[in-house]
């Protein structure tokens, strides 16, 4: 085995971490990290590899949340279990629009839009969004302060923001919070709930392309990607917990202008490289 590669996976598993729950996106970087550090594997497996390391990333919402989530709790009241129940329900209709659309159009989309030039766009733009909607958002109270008064209505709208997030460099996580902001809920049920809206996007996107690429790993793919996953666990817990402390005092406007900058220097790296 070599110790290289698993160095390189360690490193991918990194920036996934990071990139994954903050709102920057996580495939902006890895574009950007892929140039410099390759893989010595197929393009297929790397393919794969780039979105099932995500499963590592959804196992620590699961482990952080797991309370929250877990409507067989023995020390949940009937009220309470009724309330996950409601949560698990609401993840599950604002999953609908992107699962339609993912399942149809899923290699359609990585062949018209994963390339650098999509992911600086879509950088740039949402990066603005965020700086745009908290300054109009500045002085207004939030209509959704908890996760339990969140509605049918918005948690399908937040979905459809989710869909946006097919388009390679736009973030999930981004999408999603601009628009559950954007519609007057709270920053930290934005957030929570776009965890929570991961597990089932991720995981179906991740089942997808290991049945895609097959499950015959040969022994140092099969160590690379649990290296990637196991660190993008690690990672995606501090992330997470660094995230819900940090928005209790701050809004998301230096992400914006992380990602404005970030796509700006995407462009500028590959106009060099022409």
């Amino acid at each position: 085995m070599d110790l290289l590669e698993i160095f390189k996976a360690f490193i991918l598993g990194l920036v996934e971490g990071i990139t994954e729950w903050l709102p920057i996106s996580s495939t902006g970087h890895m574009i950007l990290v892929d140039e410099f550090l390759k893989l010595n594997v197929s393009d297929a497996f790397m393919e794969m590899f780039r979105v099932v390391i995500q499963l590592g990333a959804i196992l620590a919402v699961v482990v952080l949340y797991f309370n929250k989530l877990n409507p067989f709790a023995l020390k949940k009241t009937s009220l309470e279990k009724k309330q996950t129940w409601s949560l698990w329900f609401k993840v599950a209709v604002a999953s609908i629009p992107a699962g339609i659309i993912g399942v149809l159009f899923d290699d359609k989309i990585d062949e018209l839009f994963y390339n650098p030039w999509t992911v600086a766009v879509t950088l740039i733009l949402y990066g603005a969004a965020f700086v745009v909607i908290e300054n109009r958002n500045k002085n207004r109270e939030p209509k959704t302060k908890m996760m339990q008064d969140l509605t049918y209505q918005t948690a399908l709208i937040i979905g459809v923001f989710q869909m946006l997030a097919l388009i390679p460099g736009t973030s999930r996580s981004g999408a999603t919070i601009v628009g559950a902001i954007l519609i007057g809920t709270s920053r930290s049920v934005a957030a929570e709930f776009t965890f929570f809206l991961a597990i089932p996007a991720m995981a179906a996107a991740s089942l997808m392309k290991i049945v895609k690429f097959g499950f015959d790993f040969t022994g140092s793919e099969l160590v690379i990607l649990i290296t990637g996953m196991v660190v993008a666990f690690v990672v995606s817990v501090l992330a997470i917990k660094f995230l819900m402390g940090y928005i209790k005092k701050h809004d998301f406007k230096v992400f914006g202008w992380y990602r404005i900058a970030l796509g700006l220097l995407v462009i500028l790296y590959f106009l060099l490289k022409i």
